[in-house]
């Protein structure tokens, strides 16, 4: 079975559902097993695992157009495995949630991709088209916010978790389904 890693922060339970969804796409692929990670939780024997995952997803609410800090704290204490090129060749893939509908969530994307890059990870978008983006389009859409580079999620800032958008869920799900997909046909050497 192989691991895809889903390691999150969720300051409110936004990004909590949102990385739910991302190990339900993982998980229901066949061959791949998702496991949630908060990071500001982790163990020594967390480390471990992480180390022994295919993939890794990275997912963190955007405050003030970055990951939350608890994030960037998870992100520096990875100096280990940095070291030990420990993540090198894993794929890897991200997601992020903020109140407004662009909140600088680009931004937290490019820096988890950097993040993964300098661990020599191997970064997984979506495949998937914008939604949302003409006449025709809708919130309900998939991928309604236009990313390209992971799944974004925006969530009223008055209401909680509950009130999330499917459409955002159902990108989240899309993503961890790619990111699986993708760790399987490397691990099986089809590529």
């Amino acid at each position: 079975m192989t691991l895809i890693a889903i390691a999150y922060h969720s300051g409110f339970g936004h990004t909590l559902r949102q990385a739910q969804a991302v190990a339900a796409g993982a998980g229901s692929v066949a061959g791949a097993k998702a496991k949630l990670f908060a990071v500001d939780t982790l163990t020594e024997a967390d480390w471990t695992e992480l180390e022994s995952a295919s993939a890794i997803i990275f997912g963190s609410p955007t405050y003030m157009g970055s990951a939350s800090a608890k994030f960037k704290e998870f992100m520096d204490a990875s100096s280990k495995p940095w070291m030990a090129r420990a993540w090198k060749d894993k794929v890897a893939g991200g997601f992020t949630t903020s109140a407004s509908q662009s909140g600088d969530k680009l931004n937290t994307l490019i820096q988890l991709m950097v993040f993964a890059n300098q661990h020599g990870m191997l970064w997984v978008g979506l495949d998937i088209m914008p939604g949302n983006n003409n006449s025709k389009g809708s919130v309900d859409d998939l991928n309604r916010l236009g990313s390209f580079s992971g799944a974004m999620a925006q969530a009223n800032a008055d209401q909680g978790a509950e009130a999330m958008l499917d459409s955002d869920l159902r990108t989240a799900e899309r993503l961890g389904v790619r990111v699986a997909e993708t760790a399987l046909t490397f691990k099986r050497g089809r590529v």
